[in-house]
């Protein structure tokens, strides 16, 4: 791609289609058995996107990768919120969520995403960040030094802010805890005196390429591990956590309701299958255990 101080929004929404589609292709080769189904939908508003759905998967339960652009006028309500400036809006990005059905292979999360309002004022956005059902110490550092790599090549602060900023973000105030490990979150990353847009899109691209080689990796590592009636018990609990933050918390599913946003794609990210037990107590000394009292926030993993 041709090295531009501010990318257009047509370069941008292409990279993200073809991302969309690299990705899926990634996926079903890990899955082996697995195909996405494509449904491409219209927004009335303006704009519509492409969603990409795995079912029952060799390796995963449930898998979408999303693509979208759509564009229209900004409802009221998130202009309020967010205090936009202006009666427009042009949005696209690829969102990705993967359930698999081993609860040794961590849930995925990752959206990257362009806003714009007009042709001076754009910026990104996004974050990947990971949710083991059983934290795995060693995988957690693998996960952060992976990120902490792509972000010390644009600068030294990124990662410990990004870092931060998804500890906080991805933190279920009710329960008192991280919805997983985190991982790295980022919003309203516009051009500056230090950064061009075109320097903020090559991050985001590092950050979305390193998607593959990282969740590949996880699954390689333990799609096969063995599991016992106890470790589902406790996947369908932990899921349960994932869709109260999802519903209550996530702004993107906001968002997508706000701006009436097709459903289905919204709540692509939400498990097929999930458990809440009444007043759920691990075991002392169990992985279980072990797995809540590292959902904290500010743990350094790398």
């Amino acid at each position: 791609m041709q090295a531009l101080a501010t990318p257009s929004k047509e370069q941008i929404t292409n990279y993200f289609q073809d991302l969309q589609n690299r990705i899926c292709h990634a996926i079903e080769q890990a899955d082996r058995k697995g195909k996405f189904l494509t449904d491409t939908w219209q927004r009335l508003e303006g704009g519509g996107g492409i969603s990409r759905i795995i079912q029952q998967g060799q390796v995963l339960e449930k898998a979408g990768v999303n693509f979208s652009a759509v564009f229209g006028e900004i409802p009221e309500a998130l202009r309020t919120h967010f205090q936009f400036q202006g009666e427009k809006f042009y949005a696209t990005g690829v969102s990705i969520v993967m359930h698999p059905h081993n609860p040794f292979v961590p849930i995925i999360h990752m959206n990257v995403r362009y806003f714009q309002l007009d042709e001076h004022t754009a910026w990104f956005g996004g974050g990947i960040d990971l949710t083991p059902h059983y934290i795995d110490e060693e995988e957690a550092r693998f996960f952060h030094q992976s990120l902490k790599n792509i972000c010390d090549k644009y600068h030294t602060n990124y990662y410990a802010t990004f870092k931060k900023w998804a500890d906080d973000y991805f933190f279920i105030k009710h329960r008192q805890e991280t919805r997983g490990i985190g991982g790295i979150f980022f919003d309203r990353l516009k051009a500056d005196s230090e950064f061009s847009l075109y320097d903020r899109f090559l991050f985001v691209q590092e950050v979305a390429e390193a998607f593959v080689p990282i969740y590949t990796h996880l699954i390689a590592k333990n799609k096969n591990r063995p599991f016992t009636e106890q470790h589902k018990r406790w996947q369908l609990l932990r899921r349960g956590r994932y869709v109260e933050f999802n519903l209550v918390y996530d702004a993107g599913t906001k968002f997508g309701l706000e701006t009436n946003g097709r459903i289905e794609s919204i709540l692509m990210s939400l498990p097929p299958y999930v458990s809440w037990e009444y007043n759920y107590v691990p075991q002392s000394g169990s992985a279980e255990e072990k797995t809540l009292k590292l959902l904290k926030k500010g743990i350094e993993w790398v």
